[in-house]
């Protein structure tokens, strides 16, 4: 036995020791040669094939294959109890452990008495150079091998079979997400999620949304309507997505809005930060790697970016041209280290609805912002943005669906106050929200509408004393710009009547001066 084993380990020392002088000493075109038809030989002798698939599509680098999740599930959900090495992950308000197969394990799997062999791998990228600060990410794949005379049930029966059960697999195991994306300081490298997230699970909904129920109504049927509408929009040839611009004051509800409209249509969300883009193309690759069914939100976006300025910018690009090239291209640099990102207008709206907005459907595009005008029409205009929506001041209708989630009642003696009050008064949902909730066990409905009561008067109260405050600034600084305008035309009075004296004072000494000319004898003409 020991002789055996010793026996074994020379040959493979001598092995070792054969390909380390072969590697010495032909050159790689060589080897890459001789690698390539020892492989078609072995190819050609052997009974059994493989298919293998790629985390990625392609060599973008940018959208993960489809069949390798839908593998990843199928393998994790059948095969997961054959694998002798596991990895291991815990779901968020989940006692059980989900195991998946790790790397370079093999797994087996039987369909239709056929025996198929899955093994999954990764190819580990040659060193970069220290210097270089944007590795290559581990591209992994799977691995299927089967003989060669089961080759057309693979190919037209199980593969179909695995994909199925992986998309079956995907919607019973499906928890809706909230994303968040990754600062890009250099650009967003392979081996760096551009996105990170969380389970999503807020409890808006639009039962609980305070607003009119007309208005409630009519953004559902907007909702329904974009979501059974995959071969209308491809009949008129536009991507199947849909923009709405919510505006309105803060606390009128926008971000609540939001979370709805996803728990309605059962959609993940995507907050994107355009403040950690780094530029045009790493917003293009955060785009690319999102999925369907799902919202894309930019809230507060008038504060997000300088996005309605860059226009005007350009008109002083020819004083620029007149600078010292080094000077200008100082402030280029001092200019962008202080702007961080480099998102210009052309880009987002080209995230909007550009060539590269097609490359998903079924996805909602939502802004938020508390001053509409300040956006550029460019931006808010119908075909990017479809639906405007505006969430403004608590009124009556908006109270009573608050009355009804946080007090349990639908009618009350003091509702005719209440709405009065609503009616003359500017307060939001969020603060009528506030008023109402119970701060103790000993607070019932009657304390809680009546501590709204006199939160209103007061805010009317308020509203009041700031107008009266309002319209005597303006009555002083319409006084002041009066007793300046007219200081002004005192003085251009005082300057013309100086003026003039002068002017006669000049043609009396002009006549004297004659008239002594003439007396001696002078001649002037």
């Amino acid at each position: 036995m020991m002789g055996d084993m010793n026996n074994l380990g020379s040959m493979m020392a001598a092995v070792m020791f054969v390909w380390a002088m072969f590697q010495q000493l032909f050159p790689d075109e060589f080897r890459r040669d001789v690698a390539r038809y020892v492989n078609k030989f072995i190819s050609y002798v052997s009974p059994y094939i493989e298919i293998t698939f790629h985390e990625y599509q392609g060599d973008s680098r940018f959208e993960r294959s489809k069949a390798f999740i839908a593998i990843e599930r199928y393998l994790s959900e059948n095969s997961s109890n054959k694998a002798k090495r596991l990895k291991a992950n815990v779901i968020k308000d989940c006692e059980s452990i989900v195991l998946s197969m790790d790397d370079y394990q093999e797994v087996t799997d039987e369909f239709k008495g056929v025996k198929i062999w899955w093994t999954s791998s990764k190819k580990i990228p040659k060193q970069q150079p220290f210097f270089s600060y944007r590795a290559d990410e581990e591209k992994r794949y799977y691995k299927l091998t089967c003989k060669r005379k089961d080759r057309e049930i693979i190919t037209e029966f199980y593969l179909k079979h695995v994909l199925d059960e992986g998309k079956a697999i995907a919607v019973k195991t499906r928890q809706r997400k909230l994303y968040t994306n990754s600062k890009s300081d250099n650009g967003y490298s392979f081996k760096k999620k551009i996105w990170s997230h969380i389970i999503f699970e807020h409890p808006s909904t639009f039962d609980t949304l305070a607003m009119d129920p007309k208005k409630k109504k009519e953004i559902l049927n907007d909702l329904i309507t974009f979501s059974k509408s995959k071969d209308y929009y491809k009949k008129v040839g536009k991507s199947w997505k849909r923009g709405y611009l919510l505006y309105g004051p803060p606390g009128t509800g926008k971000s609540s809005m939001i979370a709805a409209m996803a728990n309605f249509l059962e959609y993940d969300i995507y907050d994107l930060e355009l403040t950690s883009v780094k530029d045009n193309t790493d917003l293009r690759k955060l785009l690319i790697d999102t999925t369907s069914k799902s919202i894309i939100v930019i809230e507060d976006i008038d504060c997000s970016l300088d996005l309605t300025g860059q226009r005007k910018e350009k008109k002083d690009e020819s004083k620029d041209a007149e600078k010292d090239p080094i000077q200008k291209k100082a402030e280029e640099e001092k200019a962008k280290e202080k702007k961080g990102s480099e998102v210009t207008l052309s880009g987002l709206l080209n995230f909007i609805d550009g060539l590269w907005s097609a490359c998903g459907s079924e996805r909602l595009i939502v802004f938020t912002t508390n001053f509409v005008e300040k956006l550029d029409p460019a931006l808010i205009r119908r075909g990017r943005m479809d639906k405007h929506i505006e969430l403004s001041y608590c009124r009556f209708e908006a109270f009573k669906v608050l009355a009804k989630n946080y007090l349990d009642i639908e009618s009350h003696d003091l509702f005719a106050t209440i709405e009065q009050l609503l009616g003359e008064t500017n307060m939001t949902p969020a603060d009528v929200a506030e008023n109402l909730m119970p701060k103790s066990s000993e607070e019932n409905a009657d304390v809680c509408l009546s501590n709204l009561i006199k939160s209103l008067e007061d805010t009317k109260e308020e509203a009041r004393l700031k107008a009266i405050e309002d319209a005597r600034i303006k009555a002083e600084e319409e006084a002041s710009k009066k007793s300046e305008q007219k200081g002004e035309n005192v003085q251009a009075s005082d300057a013309k009547l100086a003026n003039g004296e002068q002017k006669k004072v000049d043609e009396d000494g002009h006549k004297i001066q004659l008239s002594d000319a003439k007396e001696n004898g002078v001649t002037v003409s």
